[in-house]
């Protein structure tokens, strides 16, 4: 692990779930004086073993706070009910509870209008992986930059640190956006398990290696229809168009239908490809799609 003793700044934590856990463990690890609270006072007893100074009340852990006071919750509604009352003015507040940009801009507002600056953060990792660079994981910012700067060196001790951008909102933008492309990848693969399941004489752990292999080397697509959607030619490298895979849609709905396999998760995708071909964009890539899925006309 990575201990950063060269910038042992200190650092307030609030909430102590399994996350909030796992970031004190890499801070005080790292060796970093921690302070932390959580609203079930019985949850500091491990932390407190482990060299963590406990704060009695919620105002005293922001009171004594020198550093980021990084705030791990519920939700955006548990920030502004821990939060009600405090006295923010000069503190430094590292949010790294799930929420919408929408959430995170209001959030942003609502600490400026305390004196608080204010830094968003969307977590790309699991409990298990923080502490542990080699885990791949990292945390989205976004908003103050300057915050950023100075407290980068604390904040990439539990996960790698992706500034992204001065709206505070990018960086639940950014997390919310990779899940969602995660959830659509996980209705596939479970698709693809439930065609194979019943073949009796298929060696499933086999399969999983290949459709892994396969999954890893189509995420390339993400690049193409970036520099798709950058030049405003939807044409622009593509290999297998609209018409293309639409007609190849009508294979994988057949089969489907002959392994008794609902096609559910893949049919709305695949209708939005076919009206796009409709309108005249077989040869047009993926890219075109976005267009449709907005629902402000937006193209």
């Amino acid at each position: 692990m990575d201990t950063h003793t060269s910038s042992a700044n200190p650092v307030t934590l609030l909430g102590l779930g399994d996350m909030g856990t796992a970031l004190a463990r890499a801070w005080l690890a790292a060796g970093h004086p921690l302070t932390v609270w959580n609203r079930t006072p019985a949850k500091t007893a491990p932390l407190a073993a482990e060299g963590a100074r406990v704060a009695a009340t919620l105002a005293e852990a922001v009171a004594a706070a020198t550093g980021p006071v990084v705030l791990c919750l519920l939700d955006d509604a548990s920030v502004g009910e821990t939060l009600d009352g405090a006295d923010l003015s000069g503190k430094d507040l590292v949010n790294l509870t799930t929420s919408t940009p929408a959430q995170a801009r209001a959030r942003a507002r609502w600490a400026e209008e305390r004196g608080a600056r204010f830094l968003d953060g969307g977590i790309m990792a699991v409990p298990p992986m923080i502490g542990h660079p080699e885990s791949g994981g990292y945390v989205f910012y976004s908003g103050d930059r300057p915050l950023h700067e100075r407290h980068r060196a604390t904040l990439e001790v539990p996960a790698g640190a992706r500034y992204v951008g001065e709206d505070a909102g990018h960086a639940a933008l950014y997390d919310i956006a990779l899940l969602s492309a995660m959830t659509g990848m996980f209705g596939g693969v479970t698709h693809a398990f439930a065609l194979v399941r019943p073949e009796k004489d298929l060696d499933q752990a086999a399969f999983a290696t290949s459709l892994a292999e396969w999954l890893g080397a189509m995420a390339g697509i993400a690049h193409g229809i970036a520099a798709q959607l950058e030049s405003g030619d939807l044409t622009k490298g593509v290999t297998s168009n609209l018409a293309m895979m639409t007609t190849g849609n009508r294979t994988l709905l057949a089969t489907a239908r002959d392994q008794s396999v609902d096609s559910r998760l893949l049919g709305p995708f695949m209708e939005l490809m076919r009206h796009r071909v409709e309108q005249g964009h077989g040869d047009e890539g993926l890219a075109g799609l976005t267009g449709l899925l907005r629902t402000d006309g937006a193209g």
